[in-house]
This record gives C-alpha cells, structure tokens and sequence, in this order.
C-alpha cells in the first residue's frame, strides 16, 4: 500500500505545479494520460476476474501461482491508475470515448496534457463481443467457467496470452505518449513483466499440449 501511494503521489507531484519541470497542469479529460488510466483500469479488471476463475477451477500449482500474481500485481496497478484520476480531478468513465482512441493522439499533442485523443480513431482491433484488444468475449468468459482441471488452465493461458498481447500494445502507447513521467514508467513495467509472463505462459501450454491461439 505504501508503494502505491508514494506512485500515486509522484504523478500527482508530476503533473502540478512545481518544479519538476513537467506540466503545470494535470492531464487533459481526453489525453492519453487520462485514456491510458481508464482502458487499463478495465483490461486489468478483468484479467482479474479470470484470474481468481482459474484459482477455483484447477489444482495445478503452477497455473494457480501464475493466476494468484497476475490478480495480485493488476489490482494494485489498477488502483494507481484509479488513484491518478481521482488526484487529477478526471472521471473514471466517459460514455463518448470509444476504448483505445487516446492512442491515436500525436506525439506533440501526447505532450502538452491537453485534449489530442479525443478525436482519435477507433483502434477497431478487439474481435466481435469483446471491449478492447485482447479482452475475452462472454462467452469465453462462461467456457472458463465451466471448465476444470487441464481444460480450465489450458484455456487460461490462451485467454490470458491474448489478454496480454493487448496489454502490452497499450502500455506501449503510454511509454510513448504519456506526459506523466509516473504513468510512463508504470507503463514500460507493464511491458516488461508482461512479456515475461507471455514467455512463461507459452512454455506451459507446451507442457499441455497445447499452443497459443491464433
């Protein structure tokens, strides 16, 4: 709890007045500071959920031991996140934004915390059904449920591996647009543990028998 709020701190410090030599203002409603926050909020919540899924569903120490960090490091990432919107005063859903715009802001615009991402494509790269890029579907969502044993952790991993492959692609919209340098490196460990993890997850669908999707 101390190492969330001292990160929460630091982007608030970042985006305020001082004399760290950033932004004298906080982010924009639409920056890709503030849409990072959101989307990632969402993407982690439910690779949450499937996470505590799995726990339940096999006896399989390794896969529960990968569900039990994963659940564990994307809540705590997904309350910083949430603790940032609430210190820079920005809402915590907005109907109008379409998921992922905020990455369709330029760099230039990424830089001043101002409102660039709001007219920004849709990405459009989340399959039918689902949210946003890597997101599972309901009904993949329901298969998981009703799964157990090599068939719940198999469809875990694939689950979980699309759900990071998505991640990844935004975290690094973030290391590169973001103005809060807090945010940005947040973002940039994100990539880096996630790609670990992607790593990890295809060597134990191989010990299964089994392979990424698609």
């Amino acid at each position: 709890m101390f190492a969330v709020g001292a990160t929460v701190a630091a982007a608030s410090d970042s985006g305020g007045s001082g004399s760290s030599g950033t932004s004298s203002r906080a982010p924009g409603r639409y920056s890709p500071d503030a849409g990072f926050a959101r989307d990632m909020a969402v993407h982690h919540q439910q690779a949450v959920e499937m996470s505590f899924i799995v726990r339940d569903r096999t006896e399989d120490e390794p896969v529960r031991s990968l569900a039990y960090d994963i659940a564990n490091t994307q809540a705590n990432q997904r309350g910083m996140l949430l603790g940032w919107l609430d210190l820079w005063g920005l809402p915590k859903v907005i109907a109008d934004e379409p998921p992922m715009s905020w990455m369709a802001a330029s760099d230039g615009e990424a830089g001043t915390g101002g409102d660039g991402g709001h007219h920004g494509h849709d990405m459009g790269a989340a399959k039918p059904g689902a949210l946003m890029t890597g997101m599972a579907t309901k009904e993949e969502l329901a298969a998981l449920g009703a799964a157990r044993g090599r068939d719940a952790e198999v469809l875990y991993l694939q689950l979980m591996t699309d759900h990071h492959k998505g991640g990844v692609a935004m975290a690094r919209g973030c290391a590169r647009q973001c103005a809060t340098p807090a945010e940005r490196a947040l973002a940039q460990g994100m990539v880096e543990a996630q790609q670990s993890e992607l790593t990890l997850m295809a060597d134990m669908l191989k010990q299964r028998g089994a392979a990424p999707r698609g």
